[in-house]
């Protein structure tokens, strides 16, 4: 599923291709209902998205109890989007982003419209449904053969830039170029300081820059795991502080990549998880659209202490509330 900007709906307009909404969901209620939200939205299931995300935002932050808000929407599910409320009240938990740097740092033009091909090579693999990838070098390797050969150029970019990658990652004002070299850097795994590199971009001002960083940082955490020799080590401290973003991306994909750092089950990992995120997990693993709630739910499950036989049986069951309140220590 893909996340499409709700500023592409003047674009939608004049094609008349106005989308729907599927369904309506909620994250970062702790005292406010989601009744109560419903009816400040102004739209439900059914209704087409909102010309102006930005003007919903600010009728939910007029509300006493909310400090920010956020609407996010996936595409798609029946030609219909999943669109996403988050909030942040006042007093709950807070992911801080990181101001965005001011220097007029730019990467060579060479590896900007190699990575532009190679998103359009993506996109086209994703519509003949060629999604599978190889992590077990610690970077993502394609199953598609263009899609690969794009890839296959990073690794040359990643060892020939690296200074370069990791100035612009730091210091540059520019996003596109930020999120590209957070992707590219992602190339030279075993590169002395590249998982400090993509721990420091998650807290990017930029949610495209956050995506590739832990993109890249869950790839290394499979090579991680597959040589402990390496002696690369992929802390979950920011992940877990992410499933309290407002950007509902950021909460899946942290979710995502505390599925893969979890697999130990160390036991320190999952009880900072619950101190910190158990709230958070809690209302994403109830989400109605099933692969958005599943990594939420099977970290739950581990929090739980309950095996991954029992994980897997109670999702097929369709036993999300037992889970939960196991997790809860109910």
């Amino acid at each position: 599923m893909r996340v499409i900007a709700l500023g592409v709906l003047a674009w939608l307009l004049a094609s008349g291709q106005i989308p729907r909404i599927g369904v309506l969901d909620f994250y970062g209620l702790r005292r406010i209902s989601a009744e109560r939200l419903r009816k400040v939205l102004g739209f439900r299931e059914g209704d087409t998205l909102p010309p102006s995300k930005a003007a919903v935002e600010e009728r939910l932050e007029a509300l006493p109890e909310i400090a920010q808000a956020r609407l996010e929407a996936i595409c798609c599910v029946d030609d219909r989007v999943i669109l996403y409320v988050g909030i942040e009240e006042k007093g709950a938990a807070h992911f801080e982003f990181r101001y965005p740097p001011r220097g007029n740092l730019t990467l060579p033009e060479r590896i900007v419209e190699t990575y532009r091909g190679f998103i359009r090579a993506l996109e086209d693999a994703a519509r003949r449904g060629q999604t599978g990838e190889d992590l077990s070098e610690g970077y993502a390797l394609s199953a598609d053969a263009a899609t690969r050969a794009f890839q296959e150029r990073f690794r040359e970019f990643a060892q020939a830039h690296l200074s370069t990658l990791r100035q612009v990652l730091r210091n540059s004002m520019h996003d596109e170029h930020r999120a590209i070299a957070a992707y590219v850097i992602g190339y030279a795994p075993r590169a002395r300081g590249v998982v400090e590199d993509l721990q420091f971009a998650m807290q990017d001002s930029d949610a495209g820059v956050r995506a590739n960083a832990m993109r890249a940082l869950a790839a290394v955490s499979v090579l991680a795991r597959s040589d402990p020799e390496l002696g690369l080590r992929v802390e979950p401290t920011w992940f877990i502080e992410m499933l309290n973003s407002i950007v509902w991306s950021d909460r899946y994909r942290a979710a995502s990549a505390l599925v893969n750092l979890t697999e130990d089950r160390n036991p320190r990992t999952l009880a900072h998880i619950r101190e910190r995120a158990l709230a958070s997990l809690t209302e994403m693993a109830r989400w109605r659209t099933l692969p958005h709630a599943l990594p939420a739910f099977l970290l739950l499950g581990r929090i739980a202490g309950m095996s991954e036989a029992e994980i897997h049986q109670a999702w097929q069951s369709g036993e999300r509330e037992g889970v939960i309140a196991r997790a809860a220590g109910k």
